[in-house]
């Protein structure tokens, strides 16, 4: 399944240039793959002194799980539960920045755990193929 960043953006919070993903590639109830380049943009809003650390991308991961819980939520024909971000752990970085990164990202998230309030997800952006950082997030939900 392919969603383009408009169907992606009515699933998240993240609007206007905040909204960092430009697509979904495929989806599963565990797993998600989105792409974006968004990192190559002038505009972007996490750029600082023109650059986009690669520590960023934590938040490229983070909007890939919230579409993640979007898209899982509709085909339960329920509404998501608005979550935050945390804790992060395991954090790998290959490189020091993103926006000099020429190739498209790919944003991987997997569920691994979703007990409850919370939620575990391990992730990886990607270039070309190479890992330019992974680790996992914890999200939490709001008591109801």
């Amino acid at each position: 399944m392919r969603l383009d960043r408009d169907e992606l953006a009515r699933l998240i919070p993240h609007q206007g240039r905040m909204c960092l993903l430009d697509g979904v590639i495929e989806y599963d109830t565990t797993t998600i793959v989105c792409a974006t380049t968004s990192h190559r943009r002038l505009d972007n809003p996490l750029r600082r002194r023109g650059r986009l650390g690669a520590l960023c991308g934590l938040e490229y991961a983070a909007q890939a799980v919230a579409v993640h819980g979007g898209l899982s939520a509709a085909a339960a024909q329920t509404r998501a539960k608005p979550g935050l971000l945390a804790g992060t752990r395991e954090i790998r970085l290959a490189v020091e920045r993103l926006d000099d990164i020429g190739s498209d990202l790919i944003v991987r998230a997997e569920q691994l755990i979703a007990g409850g309030d919370a939620l575990l997800y391990a992730f990886a952006l990607s270039a070309d193929e190479k890992i330019l950082l992974e680790g996992r997030l914890s999200i939490f939900f709001a008591p109801s």
